[in-house]
């Protein structure tokens, strides 16, 4: 999706981001489908994830649509299953921030980067360009309805 790539190319130019993913929520299954990644080999699109070992986070961005910061490697190895692979492709902090639309969650952005390059000023940052995913999550969550 063309919208997605602006999307992306904004983040590298406000926050940063050495990996970057967009993934759609699926309420219904209580899963995270990828429609976007700025590495398709190691995180193809279409690929799909459950939250459920990760409550806190679950709990933060999706039911509390809050905005997620994990720091340093330590916070990411306590969250994410894959953090071996994370960590492989020099990264070793994350952003994950809801896309919201009428208090309905769409999806989440997703920017990594390595360890100590993101704070609350980029949290903040992340945030602000949320908004421009709305469009393309809005479609591929509709299309993904009654699968």
């Amino acid at each position: 999706m063309k919208e997605l790539l602006d999307v992306e190319s904004a983040i590298r130019r406000e926050v940063g981001a050495r990996l970057f993913t967009v993934l759609a929520w699926i309420p219904e299954r209580g899963a995270l489908r990828r429609v976007h990644s700025s590495h398709p080999g190691q995180y193809p699109v279409g690929g799909e994830k459950t939250v459920e070992v990760a409550k806190g986070w679950l709990a933060t961005c999706i039911e509390g649509r809050r905005p997620y910061l994990a720091a340093d490697r330590a916070a990411v190895r306590e969250i994410f299953a894959d953090h071996e692979l994370i960590e492989s492709l020099g990264c070793g902090c994350v952003i994950n921030v809801p896309v919201v639309e009428e208090g309905r969650v769409l999806g989440v952005l997703n920017l990594l980067d390595a360890e100590g390059s993101y704070d609350e000023a980029s949290v903040a940052a992340a945030v602000a360009l949320a908004p421009l995913a709305v469009p393309a999550l809005r479609q591929a969550v509709g299309a993904g309805e009654g699968r």
